[in-house]
């Protein structure tokens, strides 16, 4: 069972994550995110500081590194397509968990430098994961290509891009879901590298 002090910490980052996705970092106080919480905002101070380290903290709990860890130790094949198809499906049902913290950091991230900085550790670790994985791939020569970096910023980019347009809640690609997306976009990727 989770203790009150968890219970508190949670509620806080939630209120926080809802309030500035909807009005923005300086259009929230920490008086209202505490009141919205339940608590006081002598409570939120206890915990987290200040808004900012609030804001921090969410964005460290909400990241993707850990269960892409996994994903690159635990969970590939060495099969190009399903990988791929794992790969995709894992960061979007992460991205899209997370859509208000992602919407966040690329509103305030201009505004709030350390946050900034903090944000580009992720993507950071999901290239040079990818980048290791297809030049493995091509000294186990599965894929044709050897430009692994290259490979793995055409890959993020394809994704982060299906990520924005939100395929599952937008009616402006049609019939476009994003499962079809990611079956088609790796289907492509994978036959255009493979020899």
């Amino acid at each position: 069972m989770a203790s009150g002090k968890a219970i508190t910490t949670e509620t806080l980052l939630g209120v926080a994550i809802d309030l500035i996705s909807e009005k923005g970092y300086k259009g929230v106080t920490t008086v209202e995110i505490a009141s919205k919480a339940g608590v006081s905002e002598k409570t939120l101070f206890r915990h987290f500081g200040s808004k900012q380290n609030l804001l921090e903290t969410a964005f460290e709990r909400f990241h993707y590194t850990e269960d892409m860890s996994t994903l690159f130790n635990e969970k590939i094949v060495w099969e190009l397509q399903a990988d791929l198809e794992l790969i995709s499906r894992t960061y979007h049902n992460i991205m899209n968990r997370n859509r208000k913290t992602i919407m966040i950091s690329i509103k305030e991230g201009e505004n709030l430098p350390l946050l900034k900085e903090k944000l580009q550790k992720p993507p950071e670790f999901l290239f040079k994961r990818l980048s290791n994985y297809f030049q493995e791939m091509f000294e186990k020569g599965k894929i044709t290509r050897s430009h692994a970096e290259d490979l793995a910023f055409s890959f993020m980019a394809m994704n982060y891009g299906a990520f924005l347009n939100n395929l599952d809640s937008n009616s402006t690609f049609g019939a476009v879901t994003l499962e079809t997306f990611i079956n088609e976009s790796v289907h492509t990727f994978a036959r255009a590298v493979t020899p």
